[in-house]
């Protein structure tokens, strides 16, 4: 599978991102502009020492992965409608998750219904779930399917 992270801006939740993918044999796709550095210095000063483990692509805009017929991208955001547990997924599927001050455009979502998807929140909303918590929930029910875990 992959994780897909549009813009992402807090190097924490990259940083956790990455070692959950380096722990589940999962590709890390880091499109557009990153609000952090990933030099080696930076990197190895926030104890990243597992990033050379890692699988990870980097892309300007999501409009590359999207020109790809033969990849599915999910795209997961609160504003969608679906719950992520509602689909089937695939071994290859690419999980796009938006910034996270910004989430994901409406428009991608609107325009793509069927291939968003949401995780439930209860209660009242100031903010989302953290965006590496919401990476594993989505992704671990991705393997839970795909690999039967």
């Amino acid at each position: 599978m992959h994780i897909v992270l549009v813009e992402p801006e807090i190097p924490q939740n990259t940083g956790n991102i990455a070692r959950l993918c380096v722990l589940t044999e999962t590709t890390l796709h880091l499109v557009g502009r990153l609000g952090f550095s990933i030099s080696n210095y930076y990197l190895r000063r926030a104890g990243l020492d597992y990033w050379d483990c890692l699988s990870v692509k980097y892309h300007k805009a999501l409009a590359d992965l999207m020109l790809s017929p033969q990849e599915r991208l999910i795209f997961v955001s609160t504003k969608a409608t679906r719950l992520y547990t509602e689909i089937r997924y695939l071994p290859d599927d690419y999980l796009v998750f938006g910034s996270e001050s910004r989430g994901l455009p409406w428009e991608l979502i609107e325009t793509n219904p069927k291939a968003s998807i949401r995780i439930p929140m209860w209660g009242p909303k100031p903010r989302s779930l953290n965006l590496s918590n919401a990476a594993a929930i989505v992704l671990y029910e991705g393997l839970r399917q795909t690999r039967g875990f």
